[in-house]
């Protein structure tokens, strides 16, 4: 199985999809930021501490990784079967199930991995921004860093599982765009915040999307026996 995920990453380039979420990470991080910076003497009650921060930084790396997730749907599994090259694959002497499962770790594992880096590359840029600057009243304390970091793992965890719910409607249209619209769509529920309020924060929300994101990828799998079956049927 890493084999088979090491030979997906290489086939697709993956040292390209990693530098593009480190430039995503700058971006990020020069927005919050400019935000920091443009606080600095004027009343934001907003962004008075860094548990404010805490949770921009949070709601900003779930978002720009959920739509990563999609972006990787499209790449590794909805583009294959689009153009029907993943049936070329399927004549390889290959477990098809192992072939699907690779793929889908390469997201999940990704997705996660790149929430809780990105989290903690912009909770200490940001940290050591403010020794300089300022912007930021009050300290970073442990017991903070602690209860944002549980957060911060459970969090990322459900991102990376609700980040597969895109793969029904790439896979029933064989779309791409069908597949991002999806994952914008999950951004606009989970990330949103209104007036304070986000629906992230009622725990069985995530908790639901992640059980139907990992159900989405079970049937994934287990409809995989099938490709053969359509692609005959197109002959």
């Amino acid at each position: 199985m890493l084999k088979l995920i090491q030979l997906e990453m290489k086939k697709y380039r993956f040292a390209g999809i990693i530098r593009a979420a480190f430039i995503a990470n700058l971006c990020m991080f020069v927005l919050i930021a400019a935000i920091n910076i443009s606080s600095i003497g004027a009343e934001i009650p907003e962004l008075a501490t860094f548990e404010d921060i805490l949770v921009i930084i949070d709601t900003l790396v779930r978002a720009t990784f959920i739509i990563f997730a999609g972006v990787l749907l499209s790449k590794l599994i909805i583009d294959e079967f689009k153009s029907q090259s993943i049936t070329v694959l399927f004549m390889y002497p290959i477990n098809r199930k192992k072939l699907i499962i690779a793929k889908l770790l390469i997201v999940i594992t990704f997705t996660f991995m790149a929430i809780i880096l990105s989290v903690l590359f912009l909770t200490c840029a940001i940290f050591l921004l403010d020794q300089f600057i300022d912007a930021v009243p009050g300290t970073l304390t442990l017991e903070m860093v602690i209860k944002h970091g549980t957060s911060f793992v459970t969090g990322g965890l459900a991102a990376s599982f609700m980040s597969l719910i895109p793969l029904y409607f790439g896979l029933r249209k064989q779309s791409t765009v069908s597949t991002l619209v999806a994952s914008i769509i999950i951004v606009l529920l989970v990330c949103s915040n209104n007036g304070g309020f986000s629906l992230n924060e009622i725990i069985i929300v995530p908790i639901i999307l992640a059980c139907i994101g990992a159900l989405v990828a079970y049937l994934a799998i287990r409809n995989i026996e099938h490709v053969d079956l359509i692609s005959k049927s197109g002959s």
